[in-house]
């Protein structure tokens, strides 16, 4: 495995406990960064925390990204811990499951707009600030390849990547000229704890979009994910970069 200088750097990684967020916050680690854990559930941060300690500094916060006083107590708590955050990767994210638009409970779309592209704007409005008075930053942005084409059953998944996709490009333009860089990837489905909260019919749906004929590994992810967190990505801004395994199409 490559490695990359990120030493002297600090990483926020959002749902970081588990899936391709755990698989960034390795990579990480092993490339010289420091790095700090968000994620609600307190019992598996803590086990992620034992684990990855083992490969550099850990440290986590049990945060609500829906939460604005949540999110910013963890921003500063981590820069008491670690002294400042050079990269954050929004990849908290959650499926809501699956079902037709009009048959979704309004409560259960509602809550996967508020935790996939809401809770990732108050991450970039706690962290962006801290960014600008560094004058270094990289954020990276967990889309997913229905962020562009739409999944049926899965519109508020769907809708929630599409916003990111558009609030990456966004931001990647007002801070353009302030040496922090925002990008997006696009990932196909990648075969991790998610998967739990979906029908097998859905499963099957998104395996057969794919000609690459296999799910995204984690790790995969994690390489791209860390590189976009590096000062070696230094032209690429407002950009969407694809993990689809051939499926995305533009």
């Amino acid at each position: 495995m490559n490695q990359l200088d990120l030493k002297n750097r600090v990483m926020v990684v959002t749902g970081g406990a588990r899936g391709i967020g755990y698989a960034v916050a390795q990579r990480a680690l092993r490339s010289g960064a420091a790095v700090a854990l968000w994620d609600i559930d307190a019992e598996r941060l803590e086990r992620s925390r034992k684990e990855l300690s083992e490969l550099g500094s850990v440290s986590v916060v049990k945060v609500e990204l829906t939460d604005e006083h949540s999110v910013e107590a963890a921003a500063q708590q981590t820069v008491k811990d670690h002294g400042g955050i050079h990269a954050l990767v929004n990849s908290a994210g959650i499926t809501g499951g699956n079902g037709l638009l009009w048959e979704l409970p309004v409560e259960v779309w509602r809550r996967v707009i508020d935790v996939n592209l809401i809770g990732s704007y108050l991450t970039c409005r706690a962290v962006v600030p801290r960014m600008l008075e560094q004058g270094y930053g990289r954020i990276v942005n967990i889309a997913s390849v229905a962020g562009k084409e739409g999944n049926p059953n899965a519109s508020h998944y769907s809708a929630s990547k599409a916003g990111l996709i558009g609030l990456t490009k966004s931001l990647g333009k007002e801070l353009a000229t302030k040496n922090i860089l925002v990008n997006a990837v696009t990932p196909a489905a990648a075969k991790t704890e998610i998967f739990d909260s979906m029908k097998q019919e859905h499963i099957d749906y998104m395996l057969a979009k794919i000609p690459m004929n296999r799910f995204l590994m984690p790790d995969e992810a994690a390489a791209m994910i860390v590189w976009l967190c590096s000062e070696d990505c230094a032209f690429s801004t407002g950009s969407v970069f694809d993990l689809s395994g051939g499926r995305a199409t533009y």
